[in-house]
Order: C-alpha cells, then structure tokens, then sequence
C-alpha cells in the first residue's frame, strides 16, 4: 500500500500568533511609515519654504542697493562739478561726493565721464584688503582718480590720489597704463546717453578693488553722464546667515553661471587673471559636485525640494529664479544632504519602532494562549483525517470542540471521506479510459453499486436521425433504438418513458449535457422499490456524476472530430497537390502507404537489428502524417517544372516556335529559286541548290526535335552540330517589343530594335534570363536569413529559358535552374511545416516530412544531413518516396520501371550511402515491395526479383540479420 508522504507544518498556535504578530506588525509599520514620511514631506518642504525666503529676503537687498544708487545719481545729476573743466575745479567738490558714499554704505564710488573724454571718480576704501590691494595708506578713506585730455583728445592727465576720512591728501599713487581708458567708451556711459533715466549694468568685478558690484549711470541732458558703483559684498555674508542645516550648500549666480554670492566664507567670488584684471569665478569652478549636480537637473523650476545624488552622496536641492539689477534673471542654488536633513525624523522613528515592538511582544502572548485552546481539537480531527491515507474512507469521523466550526469541520470531513470513496473509481474511468463503451459500462456499474440500484443503462443521442442509441447496460433488457420527435429534454423524456413504458420500474433518467447545453444522451438507474422519493443531495450527486460523464463523452468526441478534421485537412492538401498536375496524381497517397507498409513490416519483425523497434499509436500517427505532408512543398512549385516533358517546354512546348522558323527558311528557299528563275539563271542549278536547302532543313529540325525528348544522353558531336544549326540567320520583320506584359517588357535590352533584322535559329536571349534580385532564397549556409540549417547550392540565376541553354541539358530535360526549382520544396515543406504550433507528440513531423532527400553521406538536400542526423523514420520514409518514383507510371519525362530495375537502383543507392541498408534489407526479405507491388504496378511491372543480388549490390551481408 501506498504511503503517503507527511508534511511538517506550523501548530496553528504559533500560525496564530504568528498572525497576530504579523498583522501588528504591518498596522505599525503603516502608522510608523505614514508618520515617518508625513515628517519627512514636511521637513523638506520647510527646507524649501526657508530656501524661499532667503530668495525673497535677497531680493529685498539687491532693491535697497539699486533704490539707494538711484536717490544718489538724482543728487549729484545736476551738481555743478559736471559743469567743472578742470580738476581742480573738481576737487572742490570732494566733500559732496564723499558726503555721497559715506551717507550710503552699499556705494563703493562716485564718477562723473565728460562729453571731451575727461573722468572724475571719487572710491571709498573700507576694505583692508582693498587697500592692501593698491598699496594704501593705512589710514588712507578714499582713492581719487582724474582723467583730463586737449582739445585733440589726447589724454593731458591721469591722476591718482589717495585721502583720509577729512579729505586730507595722503600721495599719490603710481599711475597704471591706462592710456586707453575712455569714459565714452564705457557701457555704462553709451547705455546713459542712449536711454533716459538711470541705467544699470550686468554685476562685474571692480578693476581697482576686485568687489562685485554693479554701476549705474544717468545723462544730464548736457555735457556729462554721471555714476555710482554699488557693491553686492555683503549678499555672500547674508547668505552664510541663511544656512541653518549642517552641510548645506548656497549659492547666487547669474545667467552666465557667474557667482554673486556663496555660503561658504572659505569661498572668494573674484579671481585674478592672468593680465591682473579681477573676473567673476563660475560655478563649475568651485569643484563643487553638490551644487554643479543640483545646476544639471532639468526640472529647473520645480518648486520644491527635489532628490539628486552628487559624490555618491544623496542631496535635497532646489532653483530659485531672483529679479535683480537691470532686469538680470538670477539663480539661487540651494542644497543640502539627505542625512543631516532627515536626522531628527530618523531618531524619532527608532524611538517608535521599539514602542512597537514592545506591544507586539505582549500580543503575541496573547495569541499563543489563544492558539492553544484552538490547537487541541484540531490535532485530534487532523489525526481523524491523517487515518484516511490508509484508504479507508468509510471510517466515522467525529470530533468535539466548543468551537462550532471545529464541529462542522469534522462533520464535512466524514462526508467528504464518503465522498471521494464513491467518486474515485468513477472520475478514474472517465479520466483514463480512451474506449467511449468500455468507460461508460464501468461508470454505468459503479454508479449502481453507489448507488444500490438495481441497474443502469447509458444511451447516447444520435442527431441524425434523430434517435437514442443504447451504448451500454448493466442487469436489464433495454430497446437498442428508441425514437427521438425533438432534441430538447423534455421531448426527450417523454419518448424516453413512452418507449420504455413496460419496463420502467422505478427508472431515474438523468440527460448528460455538455458545457454548451447540448443534450448528448440521457443515464438511467433502476432504484429500489424503497426509494420512491429520492433527496435534492441524490439530485445533485448524479447530476455531478452525468456532467463528468457529459465532459469525458464530449471531449473524446471533439479529440475525434479534430483529429478527422485534422487527417481531412492533410489529405486535401495532399490531393491538391496530386490534383496540380496528372503526371505526379496519387503520389502523394501511395508513398505514405508505402512508408506505413514499411513500418509495420518493422514493427513486426523484432529480430535483429529490428528488435527494439516500436512505434505506438502516437508515433504512428505522427508518422503517418508526416509522410502525407511530406511533399506539401511542391504546391509551391511551378507545374509547367514539375511536368516538363520536353527541353524547351515552358507553359508550353516551345519546339512549335523553332518549327516556325523552318518553316520561314523553307519559304526563303523557295523564294530564292523563284528569283533566281526570273533572273534567268540555270534551272538545274536553282533546283538543286533549293533541294538541297530544304533537305538540311528537315535533318535540322529532326536533329533539334529529337534533342529536345531528352530521352537520350547529349553527346559532344550533338552540342557542336546544335551550335552550328543555333547559328543559322533568318529574317524578322516583326517588333518582340509588342503585346508583352510589363514583366516581360523589363527583360528586354535598352538597345534600340531595327526592322528587319537578322536573328539566330536558336539563341539565348536577355529576356530569356530572369536573375534572383531581391528574391534570392536563404538556402545557403552562410545566408544570414536562414534560420532553418539549409545546406543548398544556388544557381547563378533563377530561371533560364534561352533556347540553346534548355537544348544543352545533358541528360532529362530539366536545366540546373530548373533542378533547384523542384529541389526547392524540400525548403519549403521544412519552412512551411515548421511554422505549424504541432503539438510535443506531433514535434517530429517537419523533420521526417522534409528529410526524404537527405543521404546517408550528407550530401543530399535541403540541409545535408548525415547517417546520425537522420531518425529511422526519416530513413524509411526515403526508401519509400524513392521506390514510389522509380515504379511511378505516370511521369511525362520516364515509363515506369519493373520491380527488378527499380530495386536494383535502390541497392546502388544504398552502396552508394544514400539509402539506409538495413531498411532496404526489410523491404527485401519482408517482400513490402511485392505488397506493394500488388496493388499500384501494371502487371507488366511485376517481374522476377533476386533478393540475394540485390544485398550482394547493395554490399550488405547476404546470411540475414
């Protein structure tokens, strides 16, 4: 007896608490997620609100600087020192321009640039190291610069001087080459007298002190454009003050990526150049990974925080767009890592974790306590129902718990026992039995002793003609037929009972009905006396059982009809093929025949080499139908190649054209004696001269009729006497180039055409030739479309019908174009039949339908198979096809051969290694070609055959095997 294998499994106490444990866990998890991101979506967007502010604050700033230079250029637009010509006229006017910049702290200078070219700039000196910068002073407050020039423009003065904070003189300061400095041709000067009111400039870095500022300028209407500088410092100080997050990165650029500002104090913004001249660093010039990463993410104007990583290194960023001077469009980069963002969330999160975790603890307590009091029926049930493996299932099961569905568990158990017991015998047979009366008789008994029914029977309906027929019976006498008057179940019923009327006795009918409602027959049980008023539950139980039994009768029977349709599909294909031509007519029926001959003649056998042979049903069938397919290709190819019985035979046989040009050359003859005569040249020459014309003609064209039969081998002698009579002139007075179809019309030459012209007898002309193009078929080895293993050697063209060529076929009729063409079915067979979803038990079919012209040696087609590549199947389906063809009586290119001819062609075929041996031995010592033989072969194709001559030439051993 089978034992059945136990499995472990979790004691439901620990599945319950385990549950509990589980469902605790999961409810913390969500609160502890939702709380964790809820605080972490709101610190982000707090960090963004900051980044915000300090953007809006910023902008506040760069106003106040750009209001401040304002009020101050209106105070000095119409001082007199723009009226000054001289500098000391302007140096008058020191205390006003101080007055200026000490009054407003964010001006670094005050100039004036004159319509002649002169400059007057007044500088404040705060910085320390803007004075270390030009060698100031100590105590020096202000740097003075004036520019004068003559009347030619050419500069008279360039002073520089530096004073304390009470204007007082402290030197000079050595003058830098600044010939070329010319106020006009500052920006700042041409945008002042170019716009009215005050113009400002893109932010720079000041030339004498290296601070970043911007300058404004206004024209006084007159003679002067005046101007301050505004320096922007203090921003990258501010923006230190801004930074409230360990590790956060801030930075102001402008379009250029120029830096305006920067968080970092170890950070200077100006930069000195090679010429010492100051210039604004750009931002990739920092090495700064954070904020150079957060620049390049492309949803730029996101407002809010978004995830970047830089350096490996994860980072929350945002851009900022801020207005500042002359209309500029700033960025603020604010950035700032992950970890130091996210620190306090994380903290609190761990804290609440292990609150968590420390209910769970107490619950899962609990749960094991519950578990218990859970546990102890259900083990008593489970060993109930582990005594079921023995197979006893009419044991009574019953267990008591205080838990209700503990009770009910058990009480379905022991009816399910009762059940199983009653349904297994059944479902077996409807499963496995493949004999549609056999399953239903042992279904039909099973179902009475079930049942204790007196006795049962199945009939199956039958729609035409519309009648029961009775399938099986078990312990009564029923009509074999009964008469149906519709296919509806009540109808059916009442014929039913109506035939059955003298022997009903306690008949329970019951209709087997498929899954698409279909009535297929109606089960029958003889119930006991006693059980007169069978229960809903019997109702239900036999209509399971009928409805098994519906499906097992409708799927054998639509496995049935498909494998009908399946075969009727097979053969119409293969009668098509057969039908396309009424010279190759039944080889499509006879070779499967043959090759099933062969077969059972092995199976048979079981001696020597045949004695682990076997092929069951499935086997066979895919056999049979990969020999039915085996030629499917061939309604591919070209009938007029198929049949081609003559040389020249396209669509039709084109001798007829040829016989035609004699009969013009006859005519020419004739002509000639005619004008000869009248010329009054000697008759007797004329006459034999014509005669001996026309006799040449005759032997010509009896020559190139007999070639073109093919029925003999073309010797040297015949290809030279072809050429000579090929190259005999006629003349053509009628276009080729009219009446053709556009096909045609593209295989003649470019070259003009002259009429009348002189023509070849024979000739292989241009449109003769048809070449492969963009249809070349992937049946080479190295075609990188060929997907399939093909092994096959192109011809140089696809088709050739040049007269010479056809008449040049040494043996048979068919050109080396024309043998691949038939070759090619082959391919398409394999491609054809390969393409079709086989099921795994039909997987073989494409290789033993397309392998019948590979050889032992490898050198057949398509793929070039060998000995080891090819299956016995394939081998005896070869024997077969190749047997077929030689005794075939209906080829328009050979007669049929006698039995002895064509075995002997067989046994130098397997000498040759192209045919198997030992099938071949089958079908000799078997006589399968003499059954065979019987049947399909004229009388006069049945002849003497030496079986052991025919091994000896086959080179296989004669004492058997």
């Amino acid at each position: 007896m089978l034992t059945l294998k136990r499995r472990a499994g979790i004691p439901i106490q620990i599945v319950f608490s385990t549950t509990i444990f589980i469902s605790m866990l999961i409810l913390a998890g969500i609160l502890t997620a939702g709380s964790y991101f809820y605080a972490r979506s709101s610190l982000i967007a707090q960090a963004g609100h900051s980044a915000k502010q300090a953007s809006f604050i910023l902008e506040q700033k760069i106003e106040q600087v750009a209001r401040t230079a304002t009020l101050s250029l209106e105070m000095l637009e119409y001082d007199v020192i723009t009226r000054y010509r001289s500098q000391q006229q302007r140096l008058t006017r020191l205390p006003m321009l101080a007055h200026i910049l000490n009054a407003n702290p964010v001006l670094s200078a005050a100039y004036i640039g004159y319509q002649d070219g002169d400059f007057f700039l007044l500088r404040a000196l705060r910085n320390p190291q803007t004075k270390q910068h030009l060698s100031a002073p100590p105590n020096a407050a202000y740097l003075m610069q004036s520019i004068e020039r003559n009347t030619e423009g050419a500069m008279t003065l360039d002073h520089w001087e530096f004073f304390d904070a009470s204007l007082t003189s402290l030197g000079t300061l050595a003058t830098p080459d600044n010939d070329h400095f010319d106020p006009r041709e500052r920006p700042w000067y041409q945008s002042a007298q170019q716009q009215t009111g005050v113009i400002q400039t893109h932010p720079y870095a000041f030339y004498t002190t290296g601070h970043i500022g911007t300058s404004f300028a206004i024209y006084n209407g007159k003679q002067a454009v005046v101007g301050v500088d505004a320096a922007i410092d203090d921003l990258s100080d501010y923006m230190q003050s801004l930074i409230n997050h360990e590790g956060a990165q801030i930075a102001l650029i402008n379009e250029s990526q120029a830096l305006m500002g920067i968080g970092d104090p170890h950070v200077t913004l100006v930069e000195e150049t090679a010429l010492a001249r100051p210039r604004l660093k750009h931002l990739s010039e920092l090495h700064n990974s954070a904020l150079n990463a957060l620049l390049e993410i492309s949803d730029a104007a996101s407002p809010k925080l978004q995830a970047f990583t830089a350096d490996e290194q994860s980072w929350y960023g945002l851009h900022l767009k801020i207005d500042s001077f002359a209309g500029q469009r700033w960025t603020l980069l604010y950035a700032i890592p992950t970890q130091q963002l996210l620190t306090p969330i994380q903290t609190n999160l761990i804290r609440q974790l292990l609150l968590a975790l420390s209910v769970i603890g107490i619950l899962i307590f609990l749960g094991i306590l519950a578990g218990r009091a859970i546990a102890k029926p259900l083990r008593t049930l489970s060993r109930e129902v582990g005594a079921l493996t023995s197979f006893n299932f009419n044991r009574t099961i019953e267990v008591s718990s205080s838990i209700k569905e503990i009770n009910e568990l058990s009480s379905l158990t022991d009816q399910m026992a009762a059940t199983i017991y009653s349904f297994q015998a059944i479902t077996h047979e409807l499963a496995h039995d493949p004999d549609l009366n056999s399953m239903l008789q042992k279904v039909t008994k099973h179902l009475i002793d079930l049942t204790s029914a007196r006795a049962g029977a199945v009939y199956l309906y039958n729609d035409e003609p519309r009648q029961m027929e009775l399938a099986t019976q078990s312990n009564i006498q029923l009509e074999p037929i009964i008469q149906c008057s519709g296919n509806d179940w009540d109808a059916l019923e009442k014929d039913i009972q109506k035939a059955l009327n003298s022997q009903q006795q306690q008949l329970y009918l019951t209709p087997l009905i498929d899954r698409d409602e279909t009535i297929l027959g109606v089960l029958m049980l003889q119930l006991p006396k006693s059980n007169a008023n069978v229960s809903d539950s019997f109702h239900q139980f036999i209509k399971e059982v009928s409805g098994a039994a519906a499906t097992a009768i409708s799927t054998q029977r639509q496995f049935e009809s498909q494998q009908a349709l399946l075969d009727g599909i097979i053969r119409l294909l293969a009668d098509a093929i057969d039908a396309k031509s009424p010279y190759t007519s039944a080889h499509c029926e006879r070779v499967p025949k043959l090759a099933e001959m062969i077969v059972q003649a092995a199976i048979k056998n079981q001696q020597g080499e045949w004695a682990s042979f076997s092929m069951d049903a499935t086997k066979l069938r895919e056999f049979r139908i990969a020999a039915w397919l085996h030629d499917c290709g061939k309604i591919t190819s070209p009938v007029h190649v198929v049949d081609k019985a003559t040389k020249l035979e396209t669509i039709y046989n084109r001798i007829h054209e040829i016989r035609t040009r004699f009969e013009v050359l006859w005519r020419d003859a004739e002509i000639t004696y005619l004008e000869g005569r009248l010329q009054g040249q000697p008759e007797d020459q004329l006459e034999h001269a014509k005669q001996q014309t026309q006799q040449q003609l005759q032997e010509d064209f009896a020559f190139l009729a007999r070639l073109n039969i093919g029925a003999e081998s073309t010797s040297a002698d015949d290809l030279e006497r072809l050429e000579q009579v090929a190259k005999i002139p006629w003349r053509r007075h009628f276009s080729r180039r009219i009446g053709l179809s556009q096909d045609e019309q593209q295989l003649l030459p470019d070259t003009p055409e002259v009429l009348p012209c002189e023509d070849y007898l024979l000739d292989d002309k241009p449109e003769h030739i048809e070449e492969w193009g963009a249809h070349r078929p992937p049946v080479e080895p190295d075609a990188a479309d060929n997907q399939w293993g093909f092994n096959m050697t192109l011809p140089k063209r696809a088709f050739n019908k040049g007269e010479r060529h056809n008449l040049r076929v040494s043996r048979g009729t068919l050109t080396e174009e024309e043998r691949f063409i038939i070759k090619d079915h082959m391919v398409q067979t394999y491609k054809m039949l390969s393409s079709l979803p086989f099921p795994k038990e039909l997987s073989n079919i494409p290789d033993i339908a397309s392998n019948h012209h590979e050889t032992l040696d490898g050198t057949g087609y398509p793929r070039g198979l060998n000995r080891e590549q090819l299956s016995m199947p394939d081998r005896m389906l070869a024997v077969a096809d190749v047997f077929e063809a030689l005794t075939a009586r209906d080829r328009p290119y050979k007669t049929g051969k006698t039995l002895s001819e064509s075995l002997k062609i067989l046994a130098f075929m397997v000498k040759r290694n192209h045919l198997d041996g030992t099938v071949f031995r089958l079908f000799i010592e078997h006589k399968v070609y003499q059954d065979y033989a019987q049947n399909y072969l004229n009388p006069e194709q049945i002849d003497a055959v030496d079986t052991q001559q025919l091994l000896r030439w086959a080179g296989l051993d004669t004492t058997g095997g």
